[in-house]
């Protein structure tokens, strides 16, 4: 089937190149902080603006692609994404006004947030035609691509290149990319001949049991990302180097679970392998905060990395198994799976002051529990049926 090839290699660079968007603007947070004169609890009201413009967006993006197409919606998330960053750094960077700001940021929640679902929309199509697991690994090119934006923000902040130049840049060329390689995107699935009365996916109960999964792996790898750093830092009393060494272990380990994982799922199906990881991820969890070592500590990093992995990509493609209901699904499974994102590590954090850092990290093992139970909702479904 060669004409999935150019579908494939076209939503594997569109999951880059949405990493690298959202790691471009990470990279200059410091200095939106510095430029408008914020500290860090007036940063923490402006970042929401972006958490605003995704949530708000999600709900809606099932309908936009049903109406449309993947690629359309794509398009139009990567339009609001770049202008957003633009507006973004240019309040920051030039007219130093956190509404201009704030305004950006939220235009760029609404098209980072419709991007990501028209892409796993497009994404799990692309796999259905393959008949093989390859949606991790596209997850896995987001994380590539979030490295590269990392990657060249750190010379850009050091050499104080304008922020209009660097967001706005990367921006307007990941959206031409984004424009052109979109037109290989699969055609999009026909409607039945005879329309079908169907329910909200919100009030399906394998689409929620699914949203739950993936909200319970959202949870620990977005942990992760906020506290591991910190919680080896107070708990280890390590130094600064290592605790961002510790969550660079983390990223890779998790990379390379995404890109090798489709091999074990293909040969044992989504719910042996993700009951598998559930465990692995809670054994790595307890290791990093009951080890007392640094050996132990790195060790259980590697197993919380290769235990997350696999989770939310997984609860994708579960989503979208039937594809003439495929957008509605996903867009429900990306809200609960998004919510926990920006919920999940605040409350995490309000535990730890109570327990310390380190300590508060216990939760995130016990949230495999949940995971493990609703891991059976993911099971393959018609023409998902594992035949390994």
């Amino acid at each position: 089937m060669p004409s999935v090839i150019p579908a494939r290699n076209a939503v594997a660079l569109t999951f880059g190149l949405n990493g690298l968007c959202f790691a471009t603007l990470v990279s200059r947070i410091p200095d939106v902080r510095s430029d408008l004169g914020l500290d860090n609890g007036d940063l923490g009201l402006l970042l929401l603006a972006i958490a605003a413009g995704s949530v708000l967006a999600l709900p809606s993006s099932g309908r936009l692609i049903e109406r449309g197409s993947a690629a359309g919606v794509v398009r139009l998330g990567a339009v609001f994404a770049a202008g957003g960053l633009l507006v973004a750094a240019v309040g920051a960077g030039v007219v130093a006004s956190t509404v201009l700001c704030a305004l950006g940021l939220f235009a760029y929640g609404i098209g980072i947030g419709i991007w990501d679902v028209a892409m796993n929309v497009e994404g799990a199509e692309v796999e259905r035609q393959l008949a093989r697991t390859v949606m991790p690994r596209f997850h896995a090119g987001w994380s590539v691509g979030s490295i590269v934006g990392a990657g060249i923000g750190i010379p850009m902040a050091a050499l104080h290149v304008p922020m209009p130049v660097h967001l706005g840049g990367l921006a307007l060329l990941s959206l031409g990319v984004v424009w052109v390689v979109s037109r290989a995107f699969l055609p999009p699935v026909p409607a039945p001949e005879v329309p079908v009365v169907h329910r909200s996916a919100w009030l399906e109960p394998r689409t929620l049991a699914v949203g739950v999964m993936v909200l319970s792996f959202a949870v620990v790898e977005g942990s992760a990302n906020d506290w591991l750093a910190l919680a080896l830092i107070d708990g280890y009393d390590a130094r600064h180097w290592v605790g961002v060494a510790g969550f660079s272990l983390f990223v890779t380990a998790m990379t390379i679970g995404r890109l090798v994982g489709p091999v074990a799922l293909d040969r044992f199906g989504r719910a042996p392998v993700l009951w598998g990881t559930s465990g692995v991820a809670a054994a790595g969890v307890l290791l990093v905060v009951l080890g007392g070592s640094a050996p132990v500590a790195a060790t259980g990093i590697v197993l919380w990395g290769l235990g997350a992995a696999l989770g939310f990509p997984v609860g994708m493609s579960a989503a979208a198994d039937d594809p003439v209901r495929s957008a509605a699904r996903v867009s429900v499974v990306s809200t609960i799976g998004y919510a926990a994102f920006l919920a999940g590590p605040p409350l995490l954090g309000q535990l730890g002051n109570h327990v310390g850092t380190l300590d508060s990290l216990l939760a995130i093992a016990a949230l495999m529990a949940p995971a493990a139970l609703t891991v059976f909702a993911a099971r393959e479904s018609g023409s998902r049926q594992r035949t390994a």
